[in-house]
């Protein structure tokens, strides 16, 4: 694309650069939407450990709160990431790398949060409930969240014709 006007496929009448900037807006207003559920997850999780209760959990229960803890610090630090490298390349004209890489990070962290969700839902329901809910609310989670989250779009992209890759 140019820098001269042209249409997009969504009608606009924007230039590369134009849209570039969009893009980078969209992702980093994206960004401090999920960043805010990101602090309260990862806050639950540092406090637990401190709860004098948490010292008599059983071993699945402590491997599946260290797994989540470490899927929502990954995230977290993922989620962070654009906005550094968006700092640290500042005036370098590098926006079409922030935008696609920001992309993608902002997708892999979505999927790290997706199991920290499903973990956070595992534990509590074998902590509280004990047996198979954990597996059974667990297995629910993990479907409902990736259903909504990821399931969707796809499908959406498959239904327009986009396929796995938009060739954009």
């Amino acid at each position: 694309m140019s820098d001269q006007s042209q249409p997009a496929r969504d009608g606009r009448q924007e230039t590369e650069a134009e849209q570039l900037d969009r893009n980078t807006i969209e992702l980093l207003n994206e960004l401090r939407v999920v960043g805010t559920g990101i602090q309260v997850i990862f806050a639950f999780l540092l406090v637990v450990p401190f709860n004098t209760g948490f010292r008599h959990i059983s071993p699945f229960e402590r491997d599946v709160y260290f797994i989540t803890l470490l899927c929502v610090a990954t995230s977290a630090v993922l989620l962070m990431s654009p906005t550094a490298h968006h700092r640290i390349l500042f005036r370098h004209q590098q926006k079409p790398y922030l935008v696609r890489v920001g992309n993608r990070l902002a997708i892999v962290a979505m999927v790290l949060l997706a199991i920290s969700m499903t973990g956070i839902v595992t534990l509590i329901s074998d902590v509280v409930l004990g047996g198979i809910t954990p597996v059974v609310f667990g297995g629910l989670t993990a479907v409902f969240v990736s259903g909504i989250w990821f399931g969707l779009p796809w499908l959406r992209r498959l239904q327009e014709g986009h396929g796995p890759r938009d060739p954009r």
